[in-house]
């Protein structure tokens, strides 16, 4: 059983299956994207006022990000703006059924993020002095951009 996208949402570019409903004070995982070495998570806190806390968490202090990633608030994606919806994560709470956490991920793809050419050798190389020259000429390709929004949605229980 997959989660239909709400009203007002396009087709998600990934369908899941339904979430493992979660208790109170459990830390679990949203969603990871390891292009950007981000990870979100959160917990549901049984606080009626704010009955769910998210995080953003780099998921390795070695990892080198291919992507970057925003708030949605501030970006506003849409399909017209050239980004794509790409997943919708719904969590419920076990001590709440009709209380849900919710994470929308959009992506803009970067049509020219493509690896380089191989040489002779076969390998796709990247050298140091020639990515300099093209950052201090501003040419570097532009690389794919996540923007992410949170909520909780639903109906509270009492």
């Amino acid at each position: 059983m997959a989660f239909p996208a709400l009203a007002g949402d396009p087709t998600p570019e990934i369908s899941r299956p339904a979430a493992t409903p979660q208790p109170v004070g459990v830390l679990h995982t949203l969603r990871q994207i390891p292009e950007a070495c981000a990870r979100i998570q959160g917990q549901f806190t049984g606080d009626a006022a704010n009955p769910y806390k998210f995080e953003l968490v780099k998921t390795s202090p070695n990892c080198a990000p291919r992507a970057k990633l925003v708030d949605a608030a501030t970006v506003k994606p849409s399909e017209a703006g050239g980004w794509k919806f790409n997943d919708l994560v719904r969590v419920p709470s076990t001590q709440c059924a009709t209380q849900f956490a919710v994470v929308r991920v959009w992506r803009k793809p970067s049509d020219t993020a493509v690896p380089p050419k191989a040489d002779a050798q076969g390998s796709s190389r990247l050298y140091l002095k020639d990515m300099q020259a093209a950052a201090k000429a501003g040419t570097l390709n532009p690389i794919p951009i996540y923007a992410v929004s949170t909520a909780v949605e639903g109906t509270p229980c009492p």
